[in-house]
């Protein structure tokens, strides 16, 4: 026991951290919620990738579900979606990309709301995560195609695409977490960042 759960009944400990079996469950749901998102909405690029939705719940899960469980939920959506787009080649680089992305977008917010205190202003801490989330992003992919790959200063072109994929990502998973935090069953069991 923690020196933060010291004195505090089981019960209460229960409620506060949830049972492993919903966290576990909550993954299943939000990998899912990543892979129908990259799947059902996929756009091509010319630089021969998609553009698609699932960054906006790879920054989800990342949020709701903490940086192991929203990591999981993030690389295994995501790779799997690009699995099942015959985009194999990308998957591995796809699965570290998004772990990163969930990890970093969670502590980057947790890091802003012990700055940004008041609750109205809880989409600052979220959308500078985003940023940071969504530029490790398209880092990462130019780093894969380029060295990886070896396309060299080709894999340039993915550049503007990646970056209007996050931006949607960006302004979408912020209005989702504003909207669905809110309600009290979600409030209830998903942590606070701060």
């Amino acid at each position: 026991m923690t020196a933060r759960n010291k004195g505090v009944p089981a019960s209460e400990r229960k409620r506060r951290t949830g049972s492993i079996a919903k966290h576990i469950s909550f993954t299943g749901v939000f990998a899912a919620l990543c892979f129908v998102a990259t799947v059902i909405v996929k756009i091509p690029q010319p630089s021969g990738g998609y553009f698609n939705l699932g960054d906006a719940f790879v920054l989800l899960s990342g949020w709701f579900l903490g940086p192991a469980y929203g990591a999981v939920a993030a690389g295994l959506g995501c790779a799997l979606a690009d699995l099942a787009l015959d985009g194999a080649i990308y998957a591995p680089a796809t699965f570290v990309i998004k772990v990163a992305m969930a990890v970093l977008a969670y502590f980057i917010a947790k890091l802003f709301k012990k700055f940004i205190k008041k609750e109205k202003l809880d989409v600052l801490p979220r959308i500078l995560s985003a940023i940071a989330a969504e530029s490790l992003m398209v880092g990462g992919y130019f780093f894969y195609e380029a060295v990886c790959l070896g396309l060299g200063l080709g894999a340039a072109a993915g550049i503007v695409s990646n970056v209007l994929q996050g931006l949607v990502a960006l302004f979408g998973s912020a209005l989702l977490a504003g909207a669905l935090y809110p309600l009290r069953p979600v409030r209830n069991f998903f942590p606070k960042l701060g």
